[in-house]
């Protein structure tokens, strides 16, 4: 993808010249841990200042970058970097943790994350996409390529909180969605072995593997130990 980040990068600065500070990709693909088909190249690019005119000029290069199936970048500008960091704690915190320099300064590296309101946005984001998993287990629940499906995508959005998770714990997180599993489970004290078969799921589709009962009976483990790690963040303010 080297070339394409250069021509993606190139194209950003012909249209947005001086005003464009930083361009940053950040996530799994930043990380060493893309899974093609599934994870996505996340880039983030940072101006002076951003008005109408700026995203419109935006248009061309961010068109020919989405028909190669990448996701839009998402624009800031460099004082909404500075002093977003107490609203979104985890999506900074993540995008620091793994990210490359594609332009520019590193912006990501100089931002400071309050422990306290990364605490607060790792119970509300763990419980709502708790909420969320049970819901849509209901419709995927009567078949073994839904559920699996379900439970490799949800597990994705789960590691990329267990990172602030192991912040609240005063862990520096590693790098890939594996590490981070199996270090939130060894902190808390909790079962990883469903999130390491859901894990391998994702990685080698192995969905064929299971039978109804079976998938079923891993959603159900995967589901008490997602609830753990909840309670042991709720803990966590407490002591």
């Amino acid at each position: 993808m080297k070339h394409h980040f250069d021509a993606f990068v190139d194209d950003l600065r012909s249209s947005h010249g001086s005003n464009l500070v930083s361009v940053i990709l950040y996530g799994s693909a930043a990380a060493g841990d893309f899974v093609p088909r599934r994870s996505d190249y996340n880039i983030l690019v940072a101006l002076n200042s951003i008005g109408p005119d700026d995203l419109r000029k935006a248009h061309a290069c961010v068109r020919e970058w989405a028909k190669l199936g990448n996701p839009i970048p998402v624009y800031f500008t460099v004082s909404e970097l500075k002093n977003g960091a107490d609203v979104f704690p985890i999506e900074y915190d993540q995008m620091r943790q793994a990210r490359r320099v594609l332009f520019g300064p590193d912006l990501l590296g100089e931002i400071e994350i309050s422990e306290k309101f990364l605490r607060l946005q790792a119970e509300y984001e763990l419980r709502s996409k708790l909420l969320q998993l049970r819901r849509q287990y209901i419709p995927a629940s009567s078949s073994v390529e839904k559920l699996t499906a379900l439970m490799a995508d949800s597990l994705s959005s789960f590691a990329a909180l267990f990172r602030a998770v192991l912040r609240v714990y005063g862990i520096e997180p590693p790098v890939t969605k594996r590490e981070v599993v199996a270090m939130t489970a060894q902190t808390i004290g909790i079962d990883g072995t469903p999130f390491e078969k859901i894990l391998n799921i994702r990685k080698d589709n192995l969905a064929y593997e299971l039978d109804e009962g079976s998938a079923n009976g891993l959603f159900g483990e995967y589901l008490i130990e997602i609830e753990k790690v909840i309670d042991a963040v709720d803990r966590s303010k407490k002591d």
